[in-house]
């Protein structure tokens, strides 16, 4: 219930806030922050570095300059009323946002160069990405770098918006303001719990899947779409029981013996072993893999650096994977 008024009541809020003469304090807003998130004057007045009653009087002339009560005096004890928690989530935004400039000032101010930021899709992160990082930690040891594992397409607004350095992503196209360059592409496999009968073949066709139980990718995933038409051109019915969103949770179900399943190569060769076997299909359902960069903002000093680490990770990938 009270999700539901604080958003009824939002734009209410920014409505009265931009139809009145005001001029708020960051002071008076860094104090009401404070009373929210401790619960009371005295943890409030701590975090501030202030007294009780500095705060109690900022808070009494905020009520009255936004001309509504923000807190219920409860038994001696403030509860907040609807219009502060709509308001919080105001005053969260703009926090957060100062919170990243200070965090990127001081990546700066320490770094010649700054951190590098990396957006990746969520299959790359754990499988190529950190092959990537070694090759460049090996070049720049002090370096930092802030890997964001993203799914499409946020992650390519991410980019268009040029908050990356690089992106990793399996787009065709290039988003607006960001150059596309090709990496590789391969084919997805085949994973098997170890003593599967299927273990025992080289190449595996979809006839050989037939009554298989069998680990999905989630509805409206690409792959599973072109893994689904591939079953349905061979005729072949699996039992389908398990369905999941990410790759490494399918690898997971298979090495449990839950069933077999298809997947990208890069996760299925970074979590391969003993209890999941790895091998290629008759029929290539293409994995494709491009490098994003941002083509309006000034480029990081070595994002030409990483850019050829990446391409280092992935030819020796496809090495493996050509094996």
């Amino acid at each position: 219930m009270i999700p539901f008024m604080v958003n009824s009541i939002n734009a209410i809020l920014v409505w009265h806030l931009s139809n009145i003469d005001m001029n708020l304090t960051h002071r008076q807003l860094t104090m009401f922050r404070a009373i929210m998130l401790h619960g009371n004057l005295g943890r409030a007045a701590d975090a501030c570095a202030s007294s009780q009653p500095t705060l109690s009087r900022e808070l009494g002339r905020l009520e009255q300059l936004l001309g509504f009560n923000l807190f219920d005096r409860v038994r001696g004890r403030l509860r907040p009323t609807v219009r502060a928690l709509a308001l919080m989530q105001e005053v969260e935004r703009s926090f957060i946002g100062l919170e990243q400039i200070a965090a990127r000032a001081s990546e700066l101010r320490t770094q010649s160069t700054g951190r590098l930021r990396i957006a990746c899709l969520p299959a790359l992160a754990h499988a190529l990405v950190p092959r990537a990082l070694v090759y460049l930690s090996q070049a720049h040891p002090e370096l930092g770098v802030s890997v964001h594992p993203l799914e499409s397409p946020w992650l390519e607004q991410a980019m268009s918006e040029q908050r990356f350095d690089l992106g990793l992503s399996e787009t065709q196209e290039a988003p607006a303001g960001v150059a596309l360059q090709p990496l590789l592409k391969v084919n997805e496999v085949a994973v098997l719990p170890r003593d599967h009968s299927l273990c025992r073949k080289a190449r595996l066709q979809p006839l050989e899947f037939t009554g298989e139980r069998f680990i999905s990718l989630a509805v409206g995933d690409p792959y599973r779409t072109a893994i689904d038409a591939m079953f349905e051109d061979a005729k072949v019915h699996r039992a389908t029981l398990f369905e999941t969103t990410s790759a490494v949770a399918v690898c997971a179900m298979v090495r449990q013996g839950l069933g077999v399943a298809i997947v990208n190569p890069f996760t299925a060769l970074e979590l391969s072993g003993p209890d999941l076997v790895v091998r290629p299909l008759s029929v290539a359902i293409g994995y494709q893999v491009n490098m994003l960069l941002p083509d309006i903002a000034a480029p990081h000093p070595l994002q030409g650096v990483l850019a050829d680490t990446v391409r280092k990770a992935c030819a020796a990938l496809n090495h493996h994977l050509s094996l």
